[in-house]
């Protein structure tokens, strides 16, 4: 089984859509986050 194995091979599309889902929602997440941050600097003193 190990001997099927050739690097370089592996289709890994479905890897990469995935992490730049993961890297998109994350960075939407830290936006509104600081939004949010900024929103209650301003206002909620």
């Amino acid at each position: 089984m190990a001997d099927d194995y050739k690097e370089g091979e592996m289709d890994i599309t479905e890897q990469e859509k995935t992490f730049e889902r993961f890297v998109s929602f994350t960075m939407w997440s830290v936006g509104i986050i600081v939004g949010i941050l900024v929103f209650l600097a301003l206002f909620a003193s």
